[in-house]
This record gives structure tokens, C-alpha cells and sequence, in this order.
């Protein structure tokens, strides 16, 4: 009877554990996106390779979508989803922007004044009412050298008002932003090539045709930008830190 009482108290013991244990989720588009066929796919999403950046303390679930705006996670179902599974003590990674921008598809277009903000601000209050720790990133940016080697930006205002959101409702931040473009400028015009999607025509055997991608990320493009992240989400001490090997 001793017997059975322990392995029933130890049973009960793992559920609670398990049930305990925090996760991180992912919400965005493409560059954070999880990629089919990883061993032989170039493209990878940032968010795809971080699971080896973290201990098995915290689970990491990436519902991260290509070609997804603030907008269309939500219409699409996306967003309650992970808001059905928030728990006190889990995080959340917002980024979008990229596909926000589309002002010829109205199913993701948001003026980022008015909708992205408005979209960004339920997200995190969403969270918050869960007892989740929502955490607000800025889009990477595009590799755009112009002609004399200087990055040009292409998100425009929408990076702005991830700034202002942060601000205004005190919530963590990373500005990915800044560190990416710091990242393609010391890589240079030529060498960032590296961290995206540059192929000629038959040197890629999963890619038939010729490939050049300024947007995606390589595997050693999304290693680094994770890199990036941990690095600052590190320093923000909300308690994601100690999960971060």
C-alpha cells in the first residue's frame, strides 16, 4: 500500500512540475519562422535555432508564420492558439512589421499608427491578463547596401512604434532592429550575402533556379541573429535569463 501511495505521490509530483514549467512562445512572420526540411533547407528562421540556445527548464513553442502581419495572426486564429495555453510565469516574443507594409493585400496591410499599434498594445495586454511577460522586438532588417555601401532602411515607421509601444506600456524590449543593422554593416555589402539567400543557378541543389533573398535568413544569418537576442534578452532580467545557456 506504501508502495503504491509513493508511486501515485510521484506521479501527481511530475504532473505538477510539468504543468509548472514555463514556456516561450514565438509570434511573427517568416524571419522567425520555423522552416520545412531544416537538414537541407538554407532558409531558417531565427526563432527556429533557438531550442539549442536554451536549457529543458522552459519549453519553446515558435508560432511564428511567413508571410503573417499583426494583423492576419490574429484573423487567421493564430493568436488564440497561444492565448488559450498562456499561463502565469510564460513569455512571449512579438515581432512583426515585414508584412504589415503590404498596403496591396488587405488582409495584412496595418497603418502603423493607428491598426499596427493598436494590434501591438492587444497583444500585450492579452498576454498580461494571462500573467504572461510579453516582450516586444523590432523587425530585422532587409540587407538594402545602396551603391556606396550604405544600409538603407525599408521598414520605415513601423519600427518606430514598436519603440513607442514598448515605452508607453513598459514592456521588456529588444531593438533587433539596430542590432541587425550593426551586424550587416560590419559584415559588409559583399559578405553579409552570408547571412541571407545568395545563390547562382545549380549551386544550390534546393533551389532550382538562381536565389537572391535580402529578406530570409541562412542558418548562419538566423545562428547569429538569435545570438543577438539572447544577448539582450539577457539583460533585461524579467526571468527569461536563467533559462538562456
Amino acid at each position: 500500500m506504501k508502495k503504491l501511495l509513493l508511486i501515485v505521490y510521484i506521479c501527481l509530483a511530475t504532473v505538477v512540475f510539468a504543468q509548472q514549467k514555463p514556456t516561450l512562445f514565438l509570434i511573427g512572420d517568416s524571419t522567425m519562422a520555423n522552416k520545412e526540411n531544416p537538414d537541407k533547407n538554407p532558409e531558417h528562421g531565427w526563432g527556429q535555432v533557438l531550442p539549442q540556445f536554451f536549457t529543458t527548464g522552459i519549453e519553446i513553442q515558435n508560432h511564428a508564420m511567413n508571410g503573417r502581419s499583426s494583423k492576419s495572426f490574429r484573423t487567421e486564429g493564430r493568436w488564440d492558439k497561444v492565448e488559450k495555453q498562456l499561463k502565469k510565469g510564460d513569455f512571449v516574443i512579438i515581432q512583426f512589421g515585414h508584412n504589415d507594409q503590404k498596403f496591396k493585400d488587405s488582409t495584412k496591410f496595418t497603418n502603423p499608427y493607428t491598426q499596427y499599434r493598436a494590434n501591438l498594445e492587444r497583444y500585450v495586454n492579452e498576454a498580461r491578463a494571462k500573467g504572461a511577460t510579453p516582450i516586444l522586438m523590432t523587425s530585422i532588417v532587409r540587407r538594402n547596401f545602396n551603391e556606396n555601401g550604405v544600409l538603407i532602411d525599408t521598414h520605415k515607421e513601423y519600427p518606430l512604434v514598436v519603440r513607442m509601444v514598448a515605452n508607453d506600456l513598459k514592456v521588456p524590449f529588444v531593438d533587433l532592429q539596430l542590432l541587425t543593422e550593426q551586424m550587416e554593416i560590419s559584415y559588409g555589402p559583399e559578405n553579409s550575402k552570408k547571412l541571407h539567400l545568395h545563390f547562382k543557378e545549380g549551386e544550390e541543389p534546393y533551389y532550382s533556379k538562381a536565389k537572391d533573398d535580402d529578406t530570409h535568413l541562412s542558418k548562419l544569418g538566423a545562428e547569429t541573429v538569435a545570438k543577438l537576442a539572447l544577448k539582450d534578452l539577457k539583460s533585461l532580467k524579467i526571468g527569461l535569463e536563467k533559462y538562456i545557456k
